[in-house]
C-alpha cells in the first residue's frame, strides 16, 4: 500500500531563503510522523504547504497514491488533512459547538442554526476519541488543555484523516500533555495519520513512530526512537554534539538579594493578575517560578522591573525600596532583565545590532561623556561581545529584525550580562528557541547563579524549571501555591500543582 501522504521533493523559497530544499516526507496510515528542526530549519513552511498556505515552487503531494492539487486551506480539508496550530484559532464568547461549527454552519430555512445535531456530533466524537469536552460550555470557561481538544474535534468534524499538530505541547501542564497523547494514540488506533510538530526531544521519542530531521531546509534523516537518543537527535537538528545537561554545582547561599512582601498588581483589564504573594531570592540561588502561562508570572515580572505598577506590597533590591521605581532606577541596582517578549520588550528590531547591545548603558562611560557618544567605545564593545556571546552575524551594522531569534535571544543576554549585576530576572529565556541556543542560555545563567548572582527565572517549560532551580515556587491563579527545595520536586506534583492541586498545608505559601 502507498503511504496516506507523500510530499515529494518540495521546495519553496522566499527572497533571500530557500525554506524547504527537495524535501521528501512519507506518512504511513495509523502512523505519528514527527518532525524536528530548528527554528527556521522549514518545518513550519512544510506544513503551509501541506495545509494549503503556501503554494510550493517544486514538488508534488500525494495521497493514498494520488497526486493532489492543494491551493488552500480548503482544498487540505477536502483531501482530508486538518491542522491544529500553536495559537488556537477560537471564538472566547463562542460555545463549544459553535466554534467547531464556524466555517461549515448547517442551517435550517437557510436561517437557523441547527445547533441541535451539530452538539450531538461534537458528542458523539468526543466520546469515540476520549476528548471528554462539553459541546454546550464556552470556549472562554475552559482550561487550554480542553481548548486544544476543541481544536482537535474542529478537525475531526470536517472528517480529517491526516492531522498536523504544531507544538502541541507548548502550552499544557505535564499532566495534559500524557492525556494528549492518550488521545493522539486513541486516534491512530482509529486509523487517523498524525505529522506532530514539535522542539521537546524527551516527548518525541516517547510517542512518536518515526522521526524527521530537518536543518536549514533540508532533511537530514528519518529515524525510530529505537535506533535513536536524545543526543543524536540533537546532533542532527544542530549539526554538532549538544551537551543536553546542566552542570549544576552545590549553590553557595549569600545574603538577600530580591524581596517581595504581600505584591498585588492589575493585568491590563484592570483585573488583580498577581494577589499578595511573598517570596525572597539569594545570592548564589536560582528561584524558579513553574506554572502555566496566564497565571500571574508576566504581570509579577513587569512589576519587578518597573514596567508595570504595583497595587499594594513591596519589592526591594538589597535593601533598597524598588516598589515604584523606574525601569532604569531598577537597572542602576544591579538588576538584568531578559523579558518574555524579546522583540516587544527585549529590543529596537529597527535599530542596528551594536546599538542594541548597550541600549542600557550608552548613557554611561565609556559609551558617553556627558551628551556625547562614544561611537569607537560601542563598537568595540559591540564586536567583543558578538564574539563573547556567539552572536551569528554578519556584521554588528545590521538591523536586529534581521538576526534570527536565537541570535536576537544571544542579543539581550549578553547585553544584560556584560555589566555588573546583582539579580537576575529571567522570563522564558528559551522561548522558541532551537536545542543548541537553549543549551548556551542555559550555561550562561548557570554561570550567573556561579559567581554569586541570584537568578529569578520564570518559565512554563517545567523540564527547564527542574533543571535549573534550586528551589521551585509554583504559580496558580496570581498566588504561589507552593515553594519546596528543586531536588524534592517530581513533574508529577508540580505538574498537579500546576493545575491548582493543593499541597499538604505545611509546604505551602500564599
Amino acid at each position: 500500500m502507498p503511504p496516506v501522504l507523500e510530499l515529494r521533493g518540495i521546495s519553496k523559497a522566499f527572497p533571500g531563503v530557500l525554506a524547504n530544499d527537495h524535501i521528501d516526507l512519507a506518512l504511513e496510515e495509523g502512523e505519528i510522523h514527527a518532525l524536528l528542526g530548528e527554528n527556521g530549519a522549514g518545518k513550519t513552511t512544510l506544513m503551509n504547504i501541506l495545509y494549503g498556505l503556501y503554494t510550493p515552487d517544486e514538488g508534488e503531494i500525494f495521497i493514498q497514491g494520488r497526486k493532489a492539487e492543494i491551493h488552500s486551506p480548503s482544498d487540505a480539508i477536502a483531501q482530508g488533512i486538518g491542522m491544529v496550530h500553536q495559537h488556537f484559532m477560537l471564538v472566547p464568547v463562542f460555545t463549544v459547538t459553535e466554534n467547531v461549527m464556524l466555517g461549515v454552519e448547517s442551517t435550517r430555512w437557510g436561517i437557523f442554526l441547527k445547533r441541535e445535531g451539530a452538539a450531538q456530533r461534537v458528542q458523539e466524537i468526543s466520546e469515540q476519541y476520549g476528548l471528554k469536552v462539553d459541546p454546550n460550555a464556552y470556549v472562554e470557561d475552559i482550561p487550554v488543555g480542553v481548548q486544544q481538544r476543541v481544536e482537535i474535534i474542529k478537525i475531526l468534524y470536517r472528517e480529517a484523516d491526516i492531522l498536523i499538530l504544531d507544538e502541541p505541547t507548548a502550552v499544557l501542564t505535564p499532566q495534559e500533555v500524557k492525556e494528549l497523547f492518550v488521545i493522539m494514540h486513541s486516534l491512530v488506533q482509529e486509523g487517523k495519520s498524525i505529522i506532530f510538530i514539535t522542539h521537546k526531544l524527551k516527548e518525541v521519542m516517547a510517542i512518536a513512530d518515526r522521526i524527521t530531521v530537518l536543518r536549514d531546509g533540508r532533511t537530514v534523516g528519518t529515524t525510530k526512537p529505537e535506533k535513536t537518543s536524545l543526543e543524536e537527535l540533537a546532533s542532527m537538528m544542530v549539526g554538532r554534539e549538544v551537551i543536553l545537561t546542566v552542570d549544576k554545582k552545590p549553590p553557595q547561599l549569600g545574603e538577600v538579594v530580591l524581596e517581595v512582601k504581600d505584591l498585588k498588581v492589575r493585568d491590563d483589564r484592570g483585573d488583580l493578575a498577581v494577589k499578595g504573594i511573598s517570596f525572597d531570592v539569594r545570592a548564589g540561588e536560582i528561584l524558579g517560578v513553574a506554572g502555566v502561562q496566564g497565571n500571574g508570572q508576566t504581570e509579577l515580572v513587569e512589576a519587578l522591573t518597573g514596567l508595570r505598577s504595583v497595587e499594594e506590597g513591596g519589592v526591594h533590591i538589597l535593601g533598597t525600596d524598588t516598589t515604584h521605581a523606574t525601569p532604569r532606577k531598577i537597572l542602576e541596582e544591579g538588576v538584568a532583565h531578559v523579558p518574555e517578549d524579546r522583540q516587544r520588550d527585549g529590543l529596537v528590531l529597527s535599530y542596528p545590532l551594536l546599538d542594541n547591545l548597550v541600549l542600557n548603558t550608552y548613557y554611561l562611560p565609556p559609551f558617553a561623556n556627558g551628551i556625547a557618544i562614544n561611537d569607537r567605545a560601542i563598537i568595540a564593545a559591540a564586536k567583543e561581545r558578538v564574539e563573547a556571546f556567539d552572536i551569528r552575524t554578519p556584521s554588528i551594522f545590521i538591523t536586529t529584525t534581521s538576526l534570527s531569534g536565537g541570535n536576537q535571544q544571544k542579543t539581550i543576554v549578553a547585553r544584560e550580562f556584560s555589566r555588573p549585576i546583582r539579580l537576575l530576572i529571567a522570563a522564558q529565556p528559551t522561548r522558541g528557541l532551537d536545542v543548541g541556543s537553549i543549551e548556551y542560555i542555559h550555561q550562561r545563567i548557570m554561570e550567573k547563579r556561579d559567581e554569586g548572582c541570584a537568578v529569578l527565572l520564570v518559565s512554563p517549560e517545567l523540564d527547564e524549571v527542574m533543571t535549573l532551580s534550586d528551589r521551585i515556587a509554583v504559580m496558580y491563579e496570581g498566588k504561589i501555591v507552593a515553594l519546596l527545595p528543586a531536588e524534592e520536586a517530581t513533574r508529577e506534583e508540580l505538574g498537579l500543582l500546576m493545575a491548582g492541586a493543593q499541597r499538604l498545608p505545611e509546604k505551602v505559601v500564599a
